[in-house]
């Protein structure tokens, strides 16, 4: 979903996605979530990490639960290595209304953690001040 939110953020960004314990192919429940809001990431693939260790990247950034302990050490040049973690909803378990909550919950947390870092870290932008005081 993070993928997914990049490009829509910004066409012209290169993302890749990759996992730990790859499937191959993306979780349906994720797919449903991102299309409910316009964004399709049908065509995604859930590839493993291993493929991208030795490349080069602005960012490495990890999202999911223990992602960031088991992640391997990337030997291409990485600028920045971050953790924004989020629940996996794939692990949520009741009715399918909830289970569907669950990615909508997570997607929409997901949208508001790569909108701020996209505008602060990519475009290098300041976020505005919220009514409350702080950055919203």
């Amino acid at each position: 979903m993070a993928h997914g939110f990049l490009q829509s953020f910004d066409k012209d960004l290169i993302v890749r996605s990759a996992g730990t314990a790859a499937a191959g192919k993306l979780n349906a429940g994720a797919v449903k979530a991102m299309q409910e809001i316009g964004i399709d990431i049908s065509h995604h693939a859930s590839d493993p990490v291993e493929m991208y260790l030795k490349e080069e990247w602005d960012y490495v950034i990890t999202v999911c639960g223990d992602a960031n302990e088991s992640c391997p050490t990337f030997i291409g040049k990485v600028g920045k290595r971050l953790h924004i973690g989020f629940d996996d909803p794939s692990h949520a378990t009741g009715t399918l209304e909830f289970i569907d909550s669950e990615f909508r919950r997570v997607r929409d947390e997901i949208r508001n953690a790569f909108a701020r870092f996209y505008i602060t870290e990519i475009r290098k932008e300041v976020l505005p001040k919220c009514s409350c005081g702080g950055n919203c």
